[in-house]
Parts: C-alpha cells; structure tokens; sequence
C-alpha cells in the first residue's frame, strides 16, 4: 500500500493559490485515473485506487499547511503504511516556477507543512516532489506571494509539469522513484561546478 499525498489549504480562498500546488497535482492525477469519488476522513479527502497489485490512497489534509502532519500520521496510522511508502508533493519559493526537485528523504527546508509532517511522523524517510513556484517580482511579501492566485498561463504551464510528477507518482507506486528522480531532477551548470 502506498500514500501519495498533496498539500494545500481547504477552502475557495485558496484554490488555484500557489501554495495549494500540491492539491491542485491531487484533483490532476485522480482525474488521470479517472477517480472522482473523494471520501471525507482522516481530516482529510482521499480516493483510492489499485495499481501494481497494490492499494494506492491520494490524499488531501484538510487541517491547512502547517498542521499537515496530524492528518497524514492518522490515516498512516489506520492503514499501516510505512513512512518509506509515502510520497508528499508541495510547492518550493525556491526552486524556478514549474520545475521539480524529487529526493527520497532529507530536512525539511524552511516549509512549514513538511516540518510539521517530519515532526509528527519523528521521520525523514519519506519520499517527497517539491514544484517550484518562483519568487515574487515585486516588493510583495512571501505569504501574499504564496497564498496568490496562478494565472491562466501558469496553470497550462503546471498541467504540463504535472504530466512528469503523475509520471513519477507512476514509478513511486513501481519501486522505481530513482528512475524519476535521474529523469527529472535536472541539474543546472552551477549545481554541477
């Protein structure tokens, strides 16, 4: 059984928000597996499906971003699933808008919501896919930055960054998540120096 899991905040205000990246690649994926029955439990939605002889469970954790962690160690907790079979997808300020940065563990950086999973879970052994989201242009604030609106440009353009997290979520439900990580953690000349 595998946990693949979006974050955001509940709520109108912030659909189609920066920081609700995570649920927007959710509603994408279960539409590419043709799944539209979300279930309300474990402060959270999920919809479950069966792939590669196995339970996989797309969830969404309705407690807002900081507090993601308690809806993710419950609904672990209820169907056993190991920390190393669980795989979180959230926006990153600090990596280019629309790219994507796959590690199979590791600190959780300045996000609120992946400190609070990591401090629940008292682990860093789950996968994770963070999509950047840029940085402001202007002189406005990170929070007002995060919780704005994408534009409908932008919104084609994470449909088509969406089409290689959907295909990493693919292989992490294989057993193949280094296979993602080699085809999409592209490295610039710099990271590479």
């Amino acid at each position: 059984m595998k946990l693949i899991v979006g974050l955001g905040n509940p709520g109108i205000k912030y659909e189609n928000t920066r920081h609700n990246v995570g649920f927007m690649f959710v509603d994408y994926y279960a539409n590419l597996k043709k799944l539209s029955n979300f279930k309300n439990d474990f402060q959270g939605m999920y919809a479950t499906f069966i792939e590669n002889d196995q339970k996989i469970i797309l969830f969404k954790p309705l407690t807002f971003m900081n507090l993601s962690g308690e809806a993710i160690l419950e609904i672990s907790n209820f169907y056993k699933i190991a920390h190393q079979d669980i795989l979180v997808i959230y926006d990153d300020k600090d990596l280019d808008f629309a790219t994507l940065r796959l590690r199979e563990k590791g600190n959780p950086g300045s996000h609120n919501g992946l400190k609070n999973i990591t401090n629940l879970l008292n682990d860093i052994n789950f996968f994770r896919i963070r999509v950047g989201i840029g940085k402001p242009q202007n002189e406005q604030g990170m929070i007002d930055f995060v919780l704005s609106k994408f534009s409908s440009d932008e919104i084609k353009q994470l449909h088509e960054t969406f089409k290689n997290v959907a295909d990493s979520c693919d292989l992490f439900i294989q057993n193949n998540f280094n296979k993602a990580m080699n085809k999409y953690n592209i490295r610039k000349k710099s990271d590479a120096e």
